[in-house]
Formats: structure tokens, sequence, C-alpha cells
């Protein structure tokens, strides 16, 4: 299967906490950090997630917002350290790339908040995704 997402992070599950209905799964990339997804206690069974199954993160561009800085006081768990590796801007949004431990992420972002953020190739941002914008994927 191909897919249209262009974050596909390999990794491994390190941790599995159901709830009643969701249940969050740590992740740790193949580059080292760590990353944490929301999803059904359903698609844990179905996937069959427990310590040590190998998965790939999926996030989509449009779910990566960009900081300069680490954000404290935020309910965003996944906070990414990394570096601009290329930007495009257009005539409304830009796409960045964005080079981490973990691998490299794409973001789409509006053309202001680059300008706002005075982003660059080679600048160092946070990359932050919202557990529940993590979507798993095992085979």
């Amino acid at each position: 299967m191909t897919l249209s997402i262009r974050n596909q992070l390999p990794g491994t599950v390190t941790e599995v906490h159901p709830g009643e209905v969701m249940a969050t799964v740590k992740v740790r990339l193949d580059g080292g950090p760590h990353l944490t997804a929301a999803i059904t206690v359903e698609a844990v069974e179905e996937l069959a997630l427990a310590p040590g199954t190998p998965v790939h993160a999926l996030v989509k561009s449009t779910e990566v917002s960009l900081a300069t800085r680490r954000v404290e006081g935020v309910s965003i768990r996944n906070q990414l350290p990394g570096s601009i590796a290329r930007l495009v801007t257009g005539e409304a949004v830009a796409s960045v790339k964005v080079a981490t431990a973990g691998g490299e992420l794409t973001a789409v972002i509006t053309k202001d908040a680059v300008g706002d953020l005075g982003l660059f190739v080679g600048s160092d941002v946070i990359a932050l995704i919202k557990a529940t914008e993590v979507s798993l994927a095992t085979g």
C-alpha cells in the first residue's frame, strides 16, 4: 500500500497504556527519540501492539506545527527538535522539511508563519505533533 502521508517514521513500541476507549502508545523512533500516539483500544488489539512491535508512525504534514524553541505549558506531547533541511514557500503556504533524530518530517504551514518565525534553511526548530494526530501502522 502506498500512502499520501509524507511523514512515515519507523520505530518500535515501548509502552502501551490502554484506557476505556483510547490508549496511549509510546514508540521509540529508529533515530532515538520517543513519540506518543493516542489511538483506540480497538486499534491496539487489531494491530496486536505490545512492547517490541515494529511500527511506522504516520502523521499528515498539515498536522505538524513548528516552534523556534521548546514550548512549555502546552498539552502537545510530541516535541521533536530538528533543523530545517528544505523550505519551499508558495503564495499562501510553505512546505518545510525538518531533519530530526527520528527521521525527516514535513510540515505544511502558512507563508505568514514562516516570516513571523524567521525560518530559513538551517534554522533550529521544534516539530510539534499532538498524540491524537499520530497513527500507527504495522507490517
